[in-house]
């Protein structure tokens, strides 16, 4: 696993030389949305009738840095690196396709890992959650940025030029993060968009992920880690076979 090793350690090196942008930008998003929506609904809204708005989007918004920062860093390591035709070097290697898989992913949880740390360090001044169950963080955390991860790995595959990549970003993973209760609690929407909210992974991941800082959510937390694991496994497999068949890599 050595060539893994490396290859990890310039995937973590690459973000890192550029952490203003890749580090310090998504914390700023993030504090602008605690302050633009916890200003106006604080003193109107009362989550699970107790706790207070502001403190309530704080692990939502956490969460959701970690799951886009963590896509984020395969599937822009991947394109630009198809692109710009520095990609020949590492398929000279001989790197199994786990070996691609772990540094790959393994670089992303830690760019999602330090991401959401630094919103929380920055956010959790304006209020407090609590942390109630920290093993529920630390689980959903992890198995949500590698999944993530590695569903950034597949996009990166697929994406042969910058506007397909932004496509899937912007058409798939944004939607999918806004309207998973990041904001919000489903149990507040009409029955119709309630039910359609548990038809949609990122949910489990946010939902199960708060269950940590208070003790209670939406859904059961053992069905989100249900949810969340078998997405996990299933993404995984698929980018493993995508990777060992060479696709589009080679082409």
């Amino acid at each position: 696993m050595a060539g893994a090793r490396t290859l990890f350690y310039k995937e973590v090196l690459r973000f890192w030389k550029v952490s203003f942008q890749t580090v310090g930008a998504p914390v700023l998003t993030a504090v602008l949305y605690l302050l633009i929506f916890g200003h106006v609904l604080e003193d109107h809204v009362k989550v699970y009738g107790q706790i207070a708005y502001t403190a309530f989007l704080i692990p939502g918004l956490v969460m959701m840095s970690v799951l886009q920062n963590a896509f984020a860093n395969t599937s822009s390591s991947l394109i630009q690196s198809k692109i710009t035709g520095n990609l020949v070097f590492l398929l000279v290697t001989p790197l199994s396709h786990w070996a691609w898989f772990l540094a790959y992913v393994g670089a992303a949880v830690v760019r999602g890992l330090v991401v959401g740390l630094g919103v929380l360090a920055v956010t959790v001044w304006f209020g407090p959650p609590g942390l109630v169950q920290p093993l529920w963080v630390l689980a959903f955390a992890l198995l949500g940025a590698g999944l993530m991860g590695a569903l950034g790995l597949i996009a990166g595959l697929w994406a042969e030029k910058f506007d397909q990549m932004a496509a899937f970003q912007n058409f798939l993973v944004m939607p999918m993060t806004m309207l998973a209760g990041v904001f919000y609690s489903v149990s507040t929407l009409p029955p119709f968009w309630r039910a359609a909210s548990h038809f949609n992974p990122f949910f489990y991941m946010i939902d199960g992920f708060r269950h940590g800082f208070f003790g209670v959510s939406d859904v059961e937390p053992w069905i989100s880690l249900a949810v969340v694991g078998g997405a996990f496994l299933v993404v995984s497999a698929i980018t493993l076979r995508l990777l060992k068949s060479g696709y589009k890599l080679r082409n």
